[in-house]
């Protein structure tokens, strides 16, 4: 978009000189403005979440070294993620640069967690090679199980269809290739940079930041460590609580608004009017001009254009470019409302204004952004129930500018041939048809031609016949003999009213009501209130439906709860193949109740919907959340292998020596995801669902999974020890039924060898 737009902008000048010196060329409409303001802000949302993560690991570390190396891997992520970009002919837009936002807290985890694990071997006193091969050693298929699985999340996106599959694919592509890239990144890059460059800390060097932090770490683990060991003696309580997270989640889902897309400020504003059936163009353009005159003198727009348009004649636009959002107070939405009031002030006319969305998706291009369309084969019925659906919408409370495309009340003049007398003076009915059509029709009878151009010669009344309607009256036809008669003499004039046109949809005549949700009114609650007032006022003939963005929000909800379960599914099945286990996976995905709770919770405390963006933010938390599980079990699996200790004692002490790389990673996906949280610059309205959804996840299920994983995995353990001994005693009674071939021989060939000794 924006190089087509540099590109015409280029011609411009050309243009402008061929124009006269009375003419004047501006740009009204320009989604590029837009596009570079939200690609810039998201640039810097980029930047400012890199620092803070590399803050986050110098606060926990406390090491210059230490925190360059894992801040290479953010860069060098970025860069491979970039190549796969750039061979998948992907352009770097919003959906992507919010991919590679959203990475950067989490593409840090795998060298933060390998760094980590270095630097305890290198605390025990071990070399710096030496901790590093160790460490990394250790550490390795930790960081195996996190890659694979976070990426896994995203491949149900990539399989889905429709306007939801289209929007997602190339997030999903983006964000999975940073994950995979810092996967490598950490298991190849980290190590070899940990055995060069990492020293050992000098306890004289340590200056009073060191030692604060130091302390304040100190408490922190001395705290949760107190405090696990209480809930490991009361698991019943924590189970009881994770039953509840789980009744929680399926409840705060269901309740919870929902939307579809975000509303954006693109510096746009569509006013559509419509005034009385009938009117005149004149009439309709002074109109037109009233609005036009209140729309100068806000001082949030900068310029706007006013037309009539239409067949109809009696609707209008004005688009409006706002001033850019760095010199108005007001966003698009706050705007519309400061406008509304003003322009209703203006008789004979109605407007209908529009924030329009980021991506505009199927439908009409209506009065108001919502459309939802009756149809059926009796016009009359359809025309006798549309109004009165519309005015029982009209009266909910959270609708605004309900109208439709159906005008019944056209002054029209109906032409009634009376075939006797029009045969008696031998005129047909297609002679009368081009009669009216040479007198309305602007007919083409000629074109001149001159040196440079040519023009149309347009057959019709003067202007001043054309509007009144006994000017019919005065028209007259030749006859097949050559005689001219009047057209009153053989037809019959009544004045009625009509519909404008008898709009159709699939073949079917169709009228479409279009509305407008007042603020804090949810997508998800309107469709289902226009649902009930439908089946409560229209009859079973009429067939309804829902068309544009409200179609595409009705069929993607459908497919929302559907990829979640997905998601959830790849990723046991990743950690089941990972583990070689059906049991471990379930208590690495034992947090995500908490994480779904503490995401739905804090959008409605912001008041925000439940929308893609912010979907898409509880999508990549299945697959954050689980990274702190993973470090705690794989450190309680090893302890079980190879030092023998109990299921509890394991996952006390993993959980104690994984604490400071689960609170690393856990705070740096906080800072990347807070900057877009926070909500700031052009388009930053929109993001901001998915950074809150991200953000209050995040923390609700870090408290939460410290003492629910390690609880759920003493269990889990003891279920998966009487699983074995249950199979092991199944086993062995079947060996004691069953007799050995040896035996059962003999036991044959003994009667045979007796009887013959006998004989």
């Amino acid at each position: 978009t924006v190089e087509v737009v540099d590109s015409i902008k280029k011609l411009m000048p050309t243009f402008r000189a061929q124009l006269p010196a009375s003419v004047d060329l501006n740009v009204l409409y320009d989604r590029s403005i837009s596009i570079r303001d939200s690609v810039q802000d998201v640039k810097f949302t980029l930047f400012l979440a890199l620092c803070l993560v590399i803050l986050v690991i110098f606060l926990f570390l406390r090491n210059l070294s230490a925190t360059i190396i894992p801040s290479l891997a953010l860069p060098i992520s970025i860069v491979g993620t970039f190549a796969v970009m750039y061979l998948l002919d992907y352009s770097l837009d919003n959906l992507s640069l919010m991919a590679l936002t959203l990475s950067v807290g989490f593409v840090v985890d795998d060298a933060i967690v390998m760094l980590e694990n270095i630097v305890r071997h290198m605390e025990r006193g071990e070399g710096v090679r030496e901790a590093a091969l160790k460490g990394s050693r250790q550490i390795g298929f930790t960081i195996v199980s996190m890659t694979l699985s976070l990426a896994a999340v995203f491949i149900p996106v990539l399989f889905m269809g429709g306007i939801l599959g289209r929007l997602l694919h190339e997030f999903a592509v983006t964000i999975g290739a940073a994950i995979l890239v810092s996967g490598f990144v950490s298991l190849s890059l980290t190590p070899m940079l940990c055995s060069r460059f990492l020293r050992r800390h000098r306890a004289e060097k340590h200056g009073r930041l060191f030692n604060a932090f130091e302390r304040l770490h100190e408490a922190m683990l001395g705290a949760y460590d107190w405090s696990l060991q209480q809930v490991l003696h009361h698991r019943l309580a924590t189970m009881v609580t994770l039953g509840v997270l789980v009744i929680a989640t399926g409840y705060v889902f269901v309740t919870i608004p929902k939307g579809f897309l975000p509303s954006e400020d693109t510096g746009l504003i569509f006013a559509f009017t419509e005034a009385s059936q009938g009117i005149s163009f004149d009439a309709m353009v002074q109109h037109q001009q009233a609005l036009a005159e209140i729309i100068r003198q806000d001082p949030n727009v900068e310029s706007f254009m006013s037309l009539v348009a239409g067949a109809a004649g009696n609707t209008g636009r004005i688009p409006m470019r706002l001033k850019p959002r760095s010199q108005r107070r007001l966003s698009a939405d706050e705007v519309i409302e400061e406008l509304r009031p003003k322009l209703t002030t203006v008789p004979g006319i109605q407007v209908f204004l529009q924030n329009p969305p980021p991506i505009r998706i199927g439908g009409q291009l209506t009065k108001s952004q919502y459309q939802y369309t009756l149809q059926s084969p009796d016009t009359g019925e359809l025309y006798r129930y549309a109004p009165i659906f519309q005015a029982e919408l009209h009266e909910l409370p959270g609708f605004q500018d309900v109208t439709s495309d159906l005008q019944l009340k056209n002054p029209q003049v109906n032409v009634e041939i009376d075939r006797d007398k029009a045969a008696a003076l031998g005129v047909t009915a297609h002679q009368v048809e081009d009669a009216l059509y040479t007198a309305y029709g602007s007919r083409q009878i000629s074109t001149i031609y001159a040196p440079n151009n040519q023009y149309r010669v347009i057959m019709e009344l003067e202007p001043q016949y054309q509007m009144d309607p006994s000017a019919l009256s005065m028209l007259y036809i030749r006859s097949s003999s050559g005689s001219l008669v009047p057209l009153n003499t053989v037809a019959r004039l009544t004045r009625t009213l009509g519909p404008l046109s008898v709009n159709h949809l699939g073949q079917l005549p169709s009228v479409t009501i279009s509305f407008n949700l007042k603020p804090g009114v949810s997508l998800g609650e309107a469709v289902e209130i226009v649902n009930t007032v439908a089946r409560a006022t229209l009859p079973s003939t009429i067939s309804t439906s829902f068309q544009g963005a409200a179609k595409a929000f009705e069929s993607s909800m459908h497919g929302l709860g559907l990829l979640l379960a997905m998601a959830i599914l790849v990723i046991y099945i990743v950690l089941g193949i990972l583990y070689e286990s059906f049991i471990h996976p379930l208590t690495i995905l034992s947090g995500l109740p908490s994480a779904g709770v503490g995401a739905l919770l804090t959008l409605m405390i912001f008041r925000m919907d439940l929308n893609i963006y912010a979907f898409v933010g509880v999508i990549m938390l299945v697959g954050i959340v689980k990274k702190n599980a993973i470090m705690m079990i794989d450190f309680a699996l090893e302890a079980q292998r190879r030092e023998g200790k109990s299921a509890a004692d394991a996952i006390y002490e993993g959980c104690l020596v994984r604490f400071r790389p689960i609170m690393m990673t856990t705070m740096s996906a906080l800072m990347g995801t807070l900057p877009i949280a926070l909500g700031f610059g052009a388009g930053g309205e929109s993001r901001r669902p998915l950074g809150l959804a991200v953000v209050g996840g995040l923390l609700f299920s870090q408290v939460v999974t410290l003492y629910l994983t390690p609880v759920f995995y003493t269990y889990m353990e003891a279920f998966q020890g009487r699983l074995a001994n249950w199979s092991s005693s199944r086993r062995s009674a079947a060996d004691e039924r069953v007799p050995t071939p040896e035996l059962a021989e003999e036991e044959k060939l003994e009667p045979i060898i007796a009887g013959r000794d006998v004989r």
